[in-house]
């Protein structure tokens, strides 16, 4: 690759973990809604409270697992964040829906990975969308896992993904300072996405996110 991967970091959780993040590098901030399970969970006040700061060009992605086009504009319209990360299956496909509600926000759809099924889906939504995060959770538990587990997935089938899509490909799921080199040797991804593999005792540490970007450039 020619270009380092932009960075999103993940599960930000206040104002200042915003501008340290934005200080060593991130080109865009994940700020987590409702979920059945996974870190990083804030209210929808402090999502846009957080929002509010964030100077342009950095994005924001206000992470939303409502699976109905007029429950994700109504979660928007609560925090007004530059793009909307749907991370559950999107009900009848309703992207059109939620474009004309919001013709100025970036919709970004998440794959969580698991087998050739993946990437049969991640094809049929590429259309639809700005951008594709492929993730490591499985929206099939009991439980649905939505993000932010810590894990990898198989790379292999995420690199399938990035080549059969048109729409740029973030990848998520366990990456950390050790393995994101070779992450980005394999999948070759527009973006990386990352929450726990910055952070001790949940909170975002500085000394974690300075290695993970020497790591990356």
């Amino acid at each position: 690759m020619n270009q380092s991967p932009k960075v999103k970091i993940c599960c930000i959780s206040s104002e200042n973990e915003a501008q340290m993040a934005i200080q060593y590098g991130a080109a865009a901030l994940g700020l987590v809604g409702p979920m059945p399970s996974g870190p990083g969970i804030i209210d929808d006040v402090l999502i846009r409270q957080i929002a509010k700061t964030v100077p342009p060009p950095i994005s924001t992605f206000l992470l939303s697992s409502e699976t109905k086009a007029d429950s994700i504009i109504a979660h928007y319209q609560k925090v007004y964040t530059t793009t909307i990360q749907i991370v559950d299956a999107l009900h009848e496909n309703q992207y059109q829906h939620i474009r004309e509600a919001l013709p100025h926000v970036k919709l970004v759809q998440v794959i969580h990975v698991i087998d050739q099924n993946s990437v049969k889906e991640a094809i049929e939504v590429s259309s639809h969308v700005d951008a594709i995060l492929l993730d490591s959770g499985n929206p099939n538990l009991a439980v649905k896992e939505l993000g932010g587990t810590g894990r990898t997935h198989d790379w292999k089938l995420s690199k399938e993904i990035k080549e059969r899509v048109s729409v740029p490909i973030f990848l998520a799921g366990g990456l950390n300072k050790d393995n994101v080199r070779r992450a980005i040797d394999t999948v070759e991804p527009f973006g990386l996405d990352l929450c726990s593999g910055v952070r001790s005792g949940g909170n975002l540490d500085e000394r974690k996110l300075e290695a993970f970007f020497q790591a990356i450039y």
